[in-house]
């Protein structure tokens, strides 16, 4: 294989795992961010909307129940989001408004977060197979010149060394992304699984507050 076309296929592979890192780091970041948008940013502040929003719940303010949802920072969480839609969904039984409500938790944020995890998944994939891609180059070379120092009768292990180097150090990398990659990954799952744990819990007691209140808890469905 000309030597000028393995430097290039060389060039791009480098190119590449820099790419994928690069894409992989930002995946990670915007997770974590839209994860973070989505949750309480702690037991105080879900303590704090709570309280507020069954005090107005209890007067059957409902206007103000939504207005509460829409005061900053609250506005953004997935939490006041789905009271929101259950306030104006109230007059449907209680077991029909707990499936609405999941249903628009899972279409509008878990599936969401799910999309955007699973290119977590593609650059833990790519990342040693771009390495492997590396290896096979550098072999390719290297025994290209092997076979070209045979039929000039001239041996120099020097010649071979950035082939075979080039060989080894692209799958390090590969591995070198990928690592850190599925560490974070597994770190995002725990996350949207407290933020999906945490929703459950807050909207089940909000939905049990609602039918108290209205008196439906024994509507059927």
């Amino acid at each position: 294989m000309d030597p000028r076309l393995l430097d290039f296929i060389n060039n791009v592979i480098y190119v590449a795992l820099a790419g994928v890192a690069v894409f992989g780091v930002f995946m990670v970041i915007l997770i974590v961010r839209r994860v973070g948008q989505k949750r309480f940013s702690s037991n105080n502040q879900t303590r704090e909307f709570m309280d507020q929003v069954h005090g107005e719940l209890d007067r059957r303010d409902f206007d103000a129940v939504k207005g509460v949802c829409d005061i900053p920072p609250f506005w953004s969480k997935a939490t006041p989001q789905l009271i929101q839609l259950a306030v104006e969904n109230r007059g449907l039984s209680t077991a029909k408004l707990r499936r609405l409500v999941a249903e628009r938790f899972e279409r509008d944020v878990l599936a969401d977060l799910e999309y955007r995890t699973s290119w977590i998944g593609t650059v833990v994939k790519t990342a040693p197979m771009l390495g492997l891609l590396g290896t096979v180059m550098g072999m390719i070379a290297a025994f290209g010149k092997i076979a070209a120092m045979q039929q000039t009768g001239k041996t120099d292990p020097s010649v071979l060394a950035q082939d075979i180097s080039f060989a080894l150090f692209t799958t390090a990398i590969g591995l070198s992304i990928a690592i850190p990659i599925v560490l974070a990954g597994n770190m995002l799952q725990i996350r949207i699984g407290k933020l999906q744990d945490g929703v459950q819990e807050q909207l089940g007691e909000f939905l049990d507050h609602l039918a108290a209140v209205q008196g439906t808890s024994d509507r059927p469905a």
